[in-house]
C-alpha cells in the first residue's frame, strides 16, 4: 500500500481539563498548531559569512469549534478560574491523533496549554454558533506507534 496524504477526516482532537476528557467538545471545524522557532544570526570579524542557530519558543495554535451543548463553557470556566488564581493548579492539555491511511497513528500531545480570548460568533440565523480558541504552550510531545 502506498503512503497517502492525511486529511482532516483522519484527525481527532481532544481537550483534557483537570484530567478529564471533554468528550462533548467534538465539533472541531479547523485545528492548527505552530512549532515556534526563531533563527539567530550572528556575524563575526574575520569571517566571510554569518553563523546561524535557532531557538525553540514553544507551540501555539488555534481551533475553530461549533458547539452543540454547554460543555464549552466548562472549558471557559476552567481557564478563567486558573487565570484568576482560584484554581491555579488546573492543567488543560490538547491531544490530536493522526490516523494515516497506512496504519500509522502518531499522537501529538500539547500539555499545559494557556489560552487567549474566546470569541463566540453567530454569523446569521442559518449559521451554527462557533468559537475560536487560541492557545500556547511551552512544549509538545509526539508519541508514535
Amino acid at each position: 500500500m502506498s503512503d497517502q496524504r492525511i486529511k482532516g477526516q483522519e484527525t481527532e482532537v481532544l481537550i483534557v481539563s483537570k484530567g478529564q476528557a471533554l468528550d462533548s467538545i467534538t465539533d472541531v471545524r479547523s485545528f492548527e498548531v505552530t512549532v515556534k522557532t526563531d533563527i539567530i544570526e550572528q556575524g563575526y570579524l574575520g569571517e566571510k559569512t554569518n553563523r546561524y542557530d535557532e531557538i525553540f519558543n514553544g507551540v501555539s495554535g488555534r481551533m475553530d469549534l461549533h458547539f452543540e451543548n454547554q460543555s464549552i463553557f466548562d472549558l471557559f470556566a476552567d481557564v478563567v478560574n486558573r487565570a484568576k488564581r482560584k484554581e491555579p493548579d488546573t492543567r488543560i492539555n490538547i491531544k490530536t491523533t493522526l490516523n494515516y491511511p497506512n496504519g500509522q497513528r502518531p499522537r501529538v500531545q500539547i500539555n499545559d496549554c494557556f489560552f487567549g480570548s474566546f470569541p463566540i460568533s453567530f454569523g446569521s440565523r442559518a449559521d451554527y454558533g462557533s468559537v475560536t480558541v487560541e492557545f500556547a504552550a511551552s512544549d509538545f510531545r509526539v508519541i508514535t506507534s
